[in-house]
């Protein structure tokens, strides 16, 4: 016997019923962006290494340790699986001149893959939404997308989100900061971990993210980018903070909120929950005016955010429940295969008029009984059943049948025209 095969170790299956969760959402994501004026943009999942290297952060973590980097053998290229998206949608913006006539508005949706340790909302492939606006500077551009992942979160039925963001200001500032919040770890190097030792002359800025308990206490007291922000950068938070109130969107001020990509300045921000332990990051942002100059392009504003998806349904599922997934519309009983052509024709033409419809399977002896079928059309959750049996055949007609209105109430309906009674079907 050949060797059992399993999915790599932290890459998941997505299967029924779960997978109908998945449209759900992906369908409730559709229709907002639509609403948002947001069009739809899709990249390779395989791009060039120094996409990520340039445009991600030679020193963070995804760089560092977690990009699935290989060799294209035909050429000697250096490839990645994409461990984020907002890099390859300023690699095709740049390729292809997409803000040559004004900004765009674009939203995407698919696999990421980090080599890291799998556990609970972090997983070696995981499925990531995001939406980024390009070409538009103003502090409004940053709130618009701010109400936009809101607004989703909202009309999911999500609740204890709150929202926190900060400022990273302008270059000039990040470093005058920068220089202080060097000084100040210097003085205070007892008590750096390993990981903050080797982040202090590369990245010091990530250590204010550390989530060691005994450093705690020492990176609070730290120096605070805010207060390095100078009138124009104070002006655009504002701004943005403003505009949130407008829109109804309550926010802190997170003064240790810094991201984990080297590409932000000004606005950075988290949707956050506490129901999912470490990992309550739902989705998270900011803006990145450098990063098109940084991967070869001409200067551009930009600002965007990325969303976990499995997290997302993971806080659904513990606040909602159960997900019940559409049942059919009716259920097609099949006695007997003399029957097949007819039912199937049928069926064809209830589908095209918008009927969902679902066929027992099987032929011959493996149709099962009158009684199994009507088992498994009473557990599909369908409305309704269609009965092909031999006698309504020959009389050119069908059964219909009631499932759930506790009487299994009946009649017929012409087979000659089934869309002429398909509309019943939908109430």
């Amino acid at each position: 016997m050949a060797e059992k095969l399993s999915a790599v170790k932290g890459m998941n299956d997505i299967l029924p019923p779960d997978s109908a969760r998945w449209e759900w959402l992906e369908d409730k994501v559709r229709s907002l962006m639509g609403r948002f004026a947001f069009r739809n943009i899709r990249t390779p999942i395989v791009e060039p290494t120094q996409l990520f290297v340039r445009g991600t952060g030679e020193t963070t973590d995804i760089v560092e340790k977690e990009m699935y980097s290989f060799e294209d053998r035909l050429n000697g290229e250096q490839l990645t699986l994409r461990p984020e998206n907002t890099p390859g949608v300023v690699r095709a913006a740049i390729e292809h001149n997409l803000t040559y006539d004004g900004g765009k508005r674009l939203w995407y949706t698919g696999p990421m893959f980090r080599h890291e340790r799998p556990q609970r909302g972090r997983y070696r492939q995981f499925y990531q939404l995001g939406a980024e606006i390009l070409g538009f500077p103003g502090p409004e551009a940053d709130a618009e997308l701010m109400v936009l992942a809101h607004t989703l979160l909202a009309e999911l039925g999500l609740r204890n989100v709150r929202v926190e963001m900060n400022s990273l200001g302008l270059p000039a500032e990040r470093r005058a900061h920068r220089e202080a919040l060097v000084a100040y770890f210097e003085q205070h190097a007892g008590l750096l971990d390993a990981d903050a030792q080797r982040r202090l002359h590369t990245n010091p800025l990530r250590i204010l993210d550390t989530k060691n308990p005994a450093m705690q206490e020492m990176v609070r007291a730290a120096p605070q980018l805010l207060s390095y922000l100078g009138d124009g950068s104070r002006r655009h938070l504002e701004t943005v903070q403003s505009l949130l109130d407008a829109c109804g969107v309550a926010w802190t001020i997170n003064p240790r909120l810094v991201r984990g990509l080297d590409y932000y300045s000004h606005t950075v921000f988290e949707f956050v929950t506490d129901e999912l332990g470490a990992q309550g990051t739902l989705c998270g942002g900011g803006r990145y005016d450098g990063l098109f100059e940084i991967l070869g392009g001409k200067p551009t504003p930009a600002v965007g955010w990325g969303m976990g998806l499995e997290r997302v349904l993971e806080l659904l599922a513990a606040q909602a429940g159960a997900f019940e997934p559409p049942a059919p519309h009716a259920y097609a009983i099949v006695p007997a295969p003399e029957a097949l052509p007819v039912a199937m024709k049928t069926l064809q033409a209830l589908r095209a008029a918008g009927v969902s419809v679902q066929m027992h399977a099987g032929t011959g002896e493996g149709m099962g009984s009158m009684k199994s079928q009507f088992k498994k059309a009473d557990a599909s959750g369908a409305r309704h059943a269609l009965i092909f049996g031999a006698d309504e055949i020959l009389t050119g007609q069908l059964t219909l049948k009631s499932l759930r209105d506790g009487q299994g109430a009946q009649s017929q309906r012409p087979l000659a025209d089934p869309q002429a009674w398909a509309a019943e079907l939908l109430r």
